[in-house]
């Protein structure tokens, strides 16, 4: 019988198997697939991590977080759970290859994955010039000119984000009308540096061994060809939360979530479910960064030993 049990290896469960362990749980177990570190591990420049003064990969930043939280007693079982299930006050976990586990507490750090739009030259410039979060990568282009590829919410507040930063915003959408809230679809066209490119396609984003140097978008109306020459692109289409597993047969989830699958939860990690909490790009209102995860999955495991204590 395990204490708790973290479904996903990023910055929120690590931290959580740290903190657990750390804090007197005995055993807790990590269920990962492949290397831990998350999805960060694949950026190639990191400058805004706090005590982190010189820029590093996330492969680099990541490196020691397993080894830190493992010296205190978690423990990394490399297999992917495909269910959760809760009987009295037990948890079951099913894993891909049939394995079950018994928990009294689970949390839930699976993250989201950005979708990817499926231009042409995407997968080749994701991380060298192509991104995903403006936030994250926004200040490599201080001054210079940049594109937003959507249309809803997100990449509308990440143009005007971005628009602070970069000296030209081209926000190019396949419509000319847009998925956002009014509030957010006026302040961007109040921005005087934004210029909207609607009613296109992306055709494809092109660059060198450097990275990327511009995108070409076809016109939905005339088809007429234009050449946005920009060292970065950025990308807003929606994201894939990671939570099949704590999904019902009929589809449904076992504790709350939003509209997106998002898992809503309290300000200490907790769901509607007892003993099941999520954090990181998982949950409702995250903010998908290393330092926010992490932060969470030191919420979730203080209050996991409490709930146990």
């Amino acid at each position: 019988m395990l204490d708790l049990a973290i479904i996903g290896g990023g910055p929120a469960g690590l931290t959580a198997g740290l903190y657990a362990t750390r804090g007197g749980l005995k055993d807790v177990v990590m269920f990962e697939m492949g290397m831990p570190g998350g999805q960060i591990t694949g950026s190639s420049e990191i400058e805004n991590y706090p005590g982190q003064e010189k820029v590093m990969s996330g492969l680099d930043l990541m490196q020691s977080w397993p080894e830190q939280a493992m010296k205190f007693g978690l423990k990394h079982e490399m297999k992917k759970i495909t269910s959760v299930v809760k009987n009295d006050d037990i948890f079951t976990l099913t894993s891909e290859d049939g394995n079950t586990f018994e928990s009294k507490a689970v949390l839930l750090a699976t993250g989201s994955v950005p979708r990817r739009a499926g231009f042409k030259g995407e997968d080749e410039f994701f991380g060298r010039g192509i991104s995903t979060c403006a936030t994250c990568d926004g200040f490599f282009y201080k001054g210079k000119e940049v594109a937003v590829i959507g249309g809803g919410d997100s990449a509308l507040e990440e143009a005007v984000y971005l628009s602070k930063i970069c000296s030209k915003v081209y926000l190019v959408h396949r419509r000319d009308t847009y998925r956002a809230a009014p509030s957010t679809i006026e302040h961007m066209k109040n921005t005087q540096n934004i210029e909207e490119v609607t009613n296109v396609d992306v055709e494809e984003v092109y660059g060198d061994m450097s990275g990327v140097t511009g995108l070409k978008v076809k016109s939905k109306i005339d088809g007429a060809i234009k050449d946005l020459e920009v060292p970065g692109v950025f990308v807003f289409v929606g994201r894939d939360v990671l939570n099949e597993s704590i999904k019902n047969d009929d589809g449904s989830f076992i504790c709350d979530t939003d509209k997106q699958g998002q898992v809503v939860v309290d300000l200490k990690m907790r769901t509607s479910l007892p003993g099941l909490y999520a954090a990181g790009d998982v949950r409702i209102d995250a903010a998908k960064q290393v330092v926010c995860a992490a932060g969470d999955g030191a919420t979730a495991a203080v209050d996991i030993i409490e709930f146990l204590g």
